[in-house]
């Protein structure tokens, strides 16, 4: 079953305002012959079952859909609630089976995701993207016929999206280049100057998958590439594979910025970083001296107190350890001592060993007739 429900709160005036549109929401999803259920939840009375879902406000509406659960976060007007529960509760992909189907969605949608083409590996990632993302706009699939003539694909399968009378094609191709200009607050003209040259004169050369950014400062670009990058400068991250490529020279003419562009696309330029399990233990020690840094810079003295009172007990607990005495050492010591003796040595010590219990005996007895005799002497002074 698929359910769309109501997590509300007695007490909560947003959640008595929307009771009337909720049950204009179930009269028309019900009217309509829809496969979605509707319901709702006192999630104070039931907190558990509102915790399981994840719900942190009221009112809070999800689409229950198999395992899956989909957030509303639209408009609360019946319009907008039932569209997201048809939209979410069909097929996350839905196929355009002819041209007047094709021309009817893009009139519909001012934005229209349409894979074309047959099983692939991007048809898979298509489809995964499209069930997480179905909550916000619709997904489809068509044929290479449904398209209009005037359109062509350099090849196939690819996904398009169509927006504003134009259209965008993916083939399924990883790298995603980004060019970061670093530059304070100064420089910030210099490089909208440089942007503009760039769409103007360059931008229509380079693939649909290189975008360029603006940083104002380098803080964000140190932690990135866990290094230190002078302002300003160029950086071009690869985001598929966590790559950077760094300029080799500094960057003063328009020239330069071109030829470092060029050198990336053409693969002669020198790749840093990378997502290797090298790299990866790298970020978490990176990450864990940052944490530990930024710590101390805000509160020194709760830093002392975080990482100095553990230190402090591990070092107590080694020092009892290394300083403990063993109450078997004595017989460890004689045992190792036997070990080193032959076995004439150890019937002469064991023959010692009796002589002397046999002497401290015969003391005892000589101490008692001692203090035997010396008795009748005391009793007469007395």
């Amino acid at each position: 079953d698929i359910w769309l429900v109501d997590f509300y709160a007695p007490w909560c005036g947003y959640c008595k305002k929307l009771e009337p549109v909720w049950h204009e929401v179930g009269v028309e999803l019900k009217s309509s012959g829809s496969p979605v259920r509707v319901g709702k939840m006192d999630a104070t009375a039931y907190s558990g079952m509102a915790s399981e879902f994840g719900v942190r406000g009221y009112p809070t509406i999800k689409l229950l859909k198999g395992d899956l659960a989909y957030n509303y976060k639209g408009p609360r007007t019946k319009d907008d609630i039932v569209e997201f529960a048809n939209r979410v509760s069909g097929p996350a992909v839905r196929a355009l089976p002819s041209k007047q189907m094709f021309d009817h969605m893009m009139k519909r949608h001012s934005v229209l995701f349409v894979y074309i083409g047959g099983e692939s590996p991007l048809k898979e990632k298509y489809n995964d993207v499209a069930s997480e993302l179905i909550v916000y706009t619709y997904f489809f699939s068509a044929s290479e016929d449904v398209l209009p003539e005037s359109m062509s694909l350099p090849e196939l399968p690819a996904v398009v999206v169509f927006k504003d009378g134009a259209y965008f094609t993916y083939d399924g191709e990883d790298d995603r280049y980004i060019l970061f200009v670093v530059s304070d607050a100064l420089s910030h003209l210099l490089m909208s100057l440089i942007y503009i040259y760039i769409y103007i004169f360059f931008f229509p050369c380079l693939p649909r998958d290189f975008q360029f950014g603006h940083i104002d400062g380098n803080d964000y670009i140190n932690s990135l590439i866990m290094g230190e990058v002078t302002v300003p400068s160029v950086i071009i991250l690869n985001t598929s594979n966590e790559q950077y490529f760094l300029p080799s020279e500094p960057i003063e003419t328009l020239e330069q910025l071109v030829q470092f562009i060029s050198s990336v696309l053409n693969g002669s330029a020198q790749a840093y970083g990378g997502d290797g399990i090298i790299q990866r233990i790298k970020r978490v020690a990176f990450d864990a001296r940052s944490t530990i840094m930024s710590v101390f810079r805000s509160s020194p003295l709760l830093g002392c107190f975080l990482f100095g009172l553990p230190l402090g007990v591990i070092s107590l607990m080694c020092y009892g350890i290394c300083t403990s005495e063993s109450d078997d050492g004595s017989d460890d010591i004689d045992a190792l001592k036997r070990e080193g003796l032959t076995d004439e040595e150890e019937e002469e010590e064991e023959e010692t060993q009796c002589a002397a219990e046999l002497e401290a005996p015969e003391e005892g007895e000589n101490e008692e007739e001692d203090a035997g005799e010396k008795d009748p002497g005391e009793k007469k002074t007395d």
